[in-house]
């Protein structure tokens, strides 16, 4: 593949230290690739609010994706930012915010992601709608369904068309949906959907049992990592660290330990961008030969650690797959 102008700068510049980190984990994803592999991609953090949508869903569309993992608040906020985008208020200068300034636009009604701020009429509660519509349907038809299933939904009958505020490209669920990408949520409940349902829950209006669970993921993901790591295997590209990342990794030290599947086997390729270190034992800030005596990682699997920013790193990385 020929490269465009963002990756011959990335070529050209990118030589050491974390920059040579960043160059050397998207070439092992390309040679990954190449080699027929498959890639997991976990998103931590905020990365939907920062609107990686914009090249993520072409990773996607071009097959550079197999597998997601991400926090439920990922999964809503691509959402929210396709139909709200136009009244998301940005903050530069959030540093200078006062305890005062900050209760003000809780009365407003704004959530602060960093210098964003997410509009709860406009995305939340008009999500909020659409989404109850289609818990009650299910619970209707006595049906259950996982998480992001329900979004899938929510985006596949075409309800949510009409109110778009960006260009649909830039929606990586989007294009998940529209290529039918296996995703797993764990910890949906920590999220504002996730709350929401909780409350409804509370009321009396659904069972908790109507939204699968992540023991119910865990044992899909299982399924779906031994029909799928034959070959070059599986990579496992994390941004950030949490439970998008803590909770699908461990799909292979449970069926290599606690399911005695010895022929599984380990993730083949491995890259983190974190800002997180290793101090007072963060498991986030973990690198990567850790992942070995957790039984995670074999010795000579392609391992890469870039520790900076997500919101920067992450589409340069993008970039250098899509030929960019």
């Amino acid at each position: 593949m020929s490269k465009g102008p963002v990756s011959q700068y990335i070529e050209k510049h990118f030589l050491h230290f974390n920059a040579a980190a960043l160059t050397d984990a998207a070439k092992g994803y390309e040679r990954h690739l190449e080699r027929g592999g498959k890639m997991m991609i976990t998103l931590a953090g905020a990365m939907s609010t920062a609107e990686l949508g914009k090249s993520l869903a072409e990773m996607i569309r071009q097959d550079k994706v197999h597998i997601i993992s991400c926090t439920g608040a990922n999964l809503e906020e691509d959402v929210f930012n396709l139909v709200a985008h136009d009244f998301y208020k940005r903050i530069p200068q959030y540093r200078d915010l006062t305890p005062e300034d900050e209760w003000k636009l809780l009365e407003q009604k704004y959530n602060r992601v960093t210098d964003t701020c997410i509009p709860e009429e406009e995305a939340m509660r008009r999500i909020e709608d659409k989404m109850l519509q289609l818990w009650a349907e299910a619970r209707d038809s006595s049906r259950r369904y996982f998480p992001h299933e329900f979004f899938y939904r929510l985006l596949r009958d075409g309800r949510l068309e009409s109110e778009y505020q960006i260009d649909p490209k830039d929606s990586w669920l989007l294009a998940a949906m529209e290529k039918n990408l296996p995703i797993v949520v764990p910890g949906w409940e920590d999220s504002t959907l996730g709350n929401i349902f909780a409350a409804h829950c509370i009321r009396g209006s659904f069972e908790p049992t109507l939204v699968k669970t992540g023991i119910e993921y865990m044992a899909w993901l299982a399924d779906w990592y031994m029909k799928n790591s034959d070959g070059a295997g599986i990579g496992f590209f994390q941004i950030g660290g949490g439970i998008a990342g803590d909770f699908p990794i461990c799909v292979v030290p449970m069926l290599y330990q606690d399911l005695q599947k010895e022929e599984v086997p380990f993730w083949a390729y491995f890259a983190q961008i974190s800002d997180s270190t290793t101090s007072y034992g963060s498991y986030s800030g973990a690198v990567p030969n850790e992942k070995i005596t957790w039984g995670k990682l074999s010795v000579d699997a392609p391992k890469y650690i870039i520790e900076s920013d997500a919101t920067i790193v992450a589409p340069l990385i993008f970039a250098w797959v899509l030929g960019w």
